[in-house]
């Protein structure tokens, strides 16, 4: 059984809710990551949502705001869908497609300890797997 630990990416980088956004860009280039999942300010263990560069991009700049004055706590919006380390690739899947999220935060007792992007699935899946999934993710955007 191939698990959510099998195909996430490790060392994901927290941003504080507090940060501003052309902070959280320069952490996303710095890592080269378009994702980053925000902490409540001052508990790094508990996630309030993610933002994506595209976020930043279409939330932010495009609507005329500054970066620097908007913080990522201000772009998080939803609840935050995260799967466990010890959850299925079906479950992976399922968890993606339903909320049509592209990265999936993996946590193991109660801890963020990678994350789940396209290309980990791209690297772990066939090419059956892949395609069904984009289907269902891309089908309505």
């Amino acid at each position: 059984m191939t698990t959510a630990r099998d195909i996430m990416t490790t060392g994901t980088q927290w941003i504080p809710a507090h940060e501003t956004l052309d902070r959280a860009a320069q952490m996303m280039r710095d890592h080269k990551v378009g994702a980053l999942p925000v902490s409540a300010n001052g508990e790094q263990d508990r996630m309030v949502g993610i933002i994506t560069d595209r976020d930043i991009v279409t939330k932010c700049v495009a609507s005329g705001h500054n970066p620097s004055q908007v913080t990522a706590g201000e772009l998080c919006d939803g609840t935050p869908r995260w799967i466990d380390a010890a959850a299925d690739i079906e479950v992976v899947l399922e968890e993606m497609q339903s909320h049509r999220i592209r990265r999936l935060p993996v946590i193991e007792d109660k801890k963020l300890i990678g994350m789940i992007s396209e290309a980990d699935l791209a690297r772990n899946l066939s090419d059956e797997q892949i395609a069904g999934w984009a289907e269902r993710v891309y089908s309505h955007l």
